[in-house]
């Protein structure tokens, strides 16, 4: 009788606690859905998933075998990432393609990373991948976002507690994750009716796919990855 007792009560704690992470990750979600909803906050905030972007086609630029010559935040929110290399190709193709899809797929890994209690983890890579890009920044107002991001992450990291960690963790991740499908809707609407050099547009120079349908692609990348990072977060 004294174990059933015992393994009711762990049962009882077990649903308990993940009652309460659950409610953790869910406001964590509601935070990250208002900075990105708010037009306000996300003038401002949108920086951050600038610094993805512009990240990932680094990333990708690297891979491929291409120089990075610098990257370029501005004011505006908006950023350029200048590489060397073959003016056509794949390794352009895939350097282009790599913006969009980063702050999505880094927001997904993150998640991967806080659903299995390392959110201290994700939180120290974050910090990695930002000095990194510190290094291949080439304006004073990109420095300023990065150092500024990398120091809030930073504090979280070095100083709070264990709980404190966990969601803003989860908020940064759900924050990339929304991001990632407001940039995408801010792109279709950017380029429906005119053109330019987005990336969709340039991508559509570069192939035989329209540049329409590299934005569906992004936006499909964008959507998929919150709906695994939701499965990871709420249900694991």
């Amino acid at each position: 009788m004294a174990n059933g007792t015992v393994t009711l009560d762990r049962v009882v704690d077990t649903v308990v606690t993940l009652a309460d992470q659950r409610g953790a990750v869910v406001f964590a979600a509601v935070l990250a859905l208002v900075a990105v909803g708010w037009t306000a906050v996300w003038r401002w905030a949108r920086t951050v998933v600038t610094i993805a972007h512009e990240g990932g086609h680094a990333i990708v630029a690297v891979l491929a075998g291409r120089g990075l010559t610098g990257i370029r935040l501005h004011a505006d929110t908006s950023g350029l990432t200048v590489s060397t290399g073959a003016r056509r190709g794949p390794g352009l193709v895939f350097t282009i393609l790599g913006g969009y899809p980063a702050p999505s797929v880094l927001g997904l890994g993150g998640a991967a990373l806080v659903a299995a209690d390392r959110a201290a983890l994700m939180l120290w890579i974050a910090i990695g991948l930002l000095v990194a890009a510190l290094v291949h920044v080439r304006n004073a107002y990109g420095v300023f976002a990065v150092v500024v991001t990398g120091g809030l992450v930073g504090a979280v990291a070095g100083w709070g507690g264990p709980g404190l960690r966990d969601g803003f963790a989860a908020a940064l991740c759900w924050f990339l994750l929304f991001g990632g499908v407001r940039a995408v809707r801010e792109l279709w609407r950017t380029t429906r009716w005119t053109r330019g050099t987005s990336d969709a547009d340039l991508l559509g120079a570069l192939t035989w796919l329209p540049r329409s349908l590299w934005v569906i692609l992004f936006g499909l990348v964008a959507a998929a990855a919150v709906v695994a990072a939701g499965g990871l977060l709420l249900f694991s």
